[in-house]
């Protein structure tokens, strides 16, 4: 049992319990992937799985689970709704490497400087954000441009304690969750001409931002090669682009 199954475990469960759960296709290539991190007696393998659904509502659910024994562990677990919802996303990267735990969950608003749309999506989940953070502290500074991705209820921590990942931050994950799926079962589809176009919009500027700066691409660069790398970020984890090329 690796540090971040139970996450990814629990996910599944509720979505499969909660949603009308489908499988989405994984590319061929990404299903599982293995590799080496380290030199000599210091290397340990490296093992990276994809899993992903869909439902009616949400376009994609994936998850990107790295196992590396003590040096590393990475859960990376993102929903993109269909753009014809003006539904956040839902982000989790939950990061164990040698030197500590970083941890950042969020419902990661399409209109951040919109109050309506605070009011809508945000406003209901401060209350969680408040509970947790009272005993998760603030993870630190990050890039100014990535502020525009995140809420207010953006929940960033670095614990020192790997107990602390397995219960404050594994109960916080299973509400945030939650409380993302209570708002995926209400939404409804928005029929305006011009408030799609922007959806979409915010939809793809978060995408590009993502893909083009995604942490993980060195490491999974050192593990696998860059051109397995960059087919996986965008042909995969951030994959919107090539899905509305093939609509074209």
């Amino acid at each position: 049992m690796t540090l971040y199954q139970p996450f990814l475990d629990y996910a599944i469960a509720i979505l499969q319990e909660r949603l009308d759960l489908q499988p989405y296709p994984i590319p061929a290539g990404f299903e599982s992937k293995e590799g080496m991190m380290g030199k000599g007696k210091k290397a340990e393998p490296v093992v990276t799985t994809s899993h992903a659904f869909q439902s009616s509502k949400l376009r994609q659910i994936r998850a990107a689970h790295v196992q590396g024994g003590n040096s590393l562990q990475v859960l990376n677990f993102v929903i993109f709704p269909h753009p014809i919802y003006d539904l956040p996303f839902f982000g989790a990267d939950l990061v164990t490497l040698p030197g500590g735990h970083l941890i950042a969950l969020d419902m990661q608003p399409l209109f951040r400087d919109d109050p309506d749309y605070q009011k809508k999506y945000t406003e209901p989940i401060l209350p969680i954000f408040y509970k947790y953070q009272q005993s998760l502290e603030w993870g630190g500074d990050f890039p100014q441009e990535a502020q525009a991705f995140f809420s207010p209820a953006f929940l960033w921590t670095r614990p020192q304690r790997t107990e602390i990942v397995q219960t404050i931050v594994f109960q916080a994950f299973c509400d945030y969750l939650q409380a993302y799926l209570d708002f995926v079962q209400v939404a409804q589809p928005v029929t305006d001409s011009q408030r799609l176009a922007e959806i979409l919009a915010a939809q793809q500027r978060y995408l590009n931002y993502r893909a083009a700066k995604d942490p993980a691409r060195g490491m999974f660069t050192r593990l696998y090669g860059e051109e397995w790398t960059e087919e996986y970020i965008h042909g995969f984890l951030f994959d919107l682009e090539r899905k509305l090329a093939l609509t074209k």
